[in-house]
């Protein structure tokens, strides 16, 4: 599924994260607009898009995007816009095709270093979760989920609202299955990719309370991990010519996007000041 609005250039594409569809990032899609072409897309196995085995590789996630941006007739060389997960495909499809990019934002994009710079009982967690059975919600806990989703989404038009919810109640496996492979396999293919294109870079890291990890992760080990991503988003946007780093405060992890709209645009906006000929 693509979805494409606004005209001009560079394209601003926007790779949702794990377990999140293009729908989620609408709003900024529209705002987007005003500046430039936006894309929504939804990855293969995820969202609107066909079916597909989960989890996958960083090279087939990638090359689907380089084609279906070509199919659709999106010209680049575009602006991506990679969250959490989508970060990571996005520095991917930088590091393969280095001419089809003329800018990155990457927001509180995931790092292949966080396990190994992360305390050990990092590891330990994260191995229980993933030998851990998930078990199905119960009714009661899928329509309170319902009621959430549909508050949360209040922002979103209403024919777009209710779906949008249904849809996340329907697939709140996906991003645990995207996840399956991001800290062996794909964390390999970033490590062993060459190193980004010089073109301009911001990486904005959310040091605000995120609801979900807060429940995930004890308060003072959290703070540990937050304290090795802030440290290596630095290092990330340092390791290119024209590389920044942001810190917002006040937005956590999964919504970023919506919490702080205008840090994004900024960003947007900055980077295509920067990108201009």
């Amino acid at each position: 599924m693509l979805h494409r609005s606004g005209t001009g250039g560079p394209a601003v594409v926007l790779l949702p994260g794990s377990g999140m569809v293009g729908l989620d990032y609408l709003n900024l899609h529209e705002r987007l607009a005003g500046l430039t072409t936006s894309v929504l897309y939804d990855r293969a196995g995820t969202g609107w898009s066909d079916p597909a085995e989960l989890p996958r590789t960083a090279a087939e996630v990638t090359g689907e995007l380089r084609d279906l941006l070509e199919t659709a007739g999106v010209p680049g060389p575009y602006l991506l816009a990679g969250h959490s997960l989508g970060g990571a495909y996005a520095r991917h499809f930088a590091q393969r095709f280095p001419d089809a990019v003329a800018g990155l934002l990457l927001l509180d994009p995931f790092h292949e270093d966080m396990v190994t710079r992360a305390p050990r009982q990092v590891l330990d967690l994260l191995a229980q979760m993933k030998g851990r059975e998930q078990p199905e919600p119960s009714r009661e806990q899928l329509e309170a989920a319902r009621e959430q989703l549909i508050a949360f989404f209040q922002a979103w038009p209403d024919d777009v609202r209710v779906p949008l919810a249904e849809h996340h109640l329907a697939s709140w496996r996906t991003a645990w299955q995207e996840d399956g492979n991001l800290y062996d396999e794909v964390s390999a293919e970033l490590r062993d990719a060459p190193g980004l294109p010089d073109v301009p870079t911001i990486v904005l890291s959310a040091m605000g309370r995120d609801a979900v990890q807060a429940h995930l992760w004890p308060e003072d080990l959290l703070r540990e991990i937050n304290d090795v991503k802030r440290a290596l988003h630095a290092e990330l946007a340092a390791s290119v010519p024209r590389g920044e780093h942001r810190v917002i405060d006040d937005a956590g992890h999964g919504w970023l996007h919506e919490e702080r709209p205008d840090a994004v645009l900024q960003a947007v906006t900055d980077l295509l000041h920067r990108t201009a000929p």
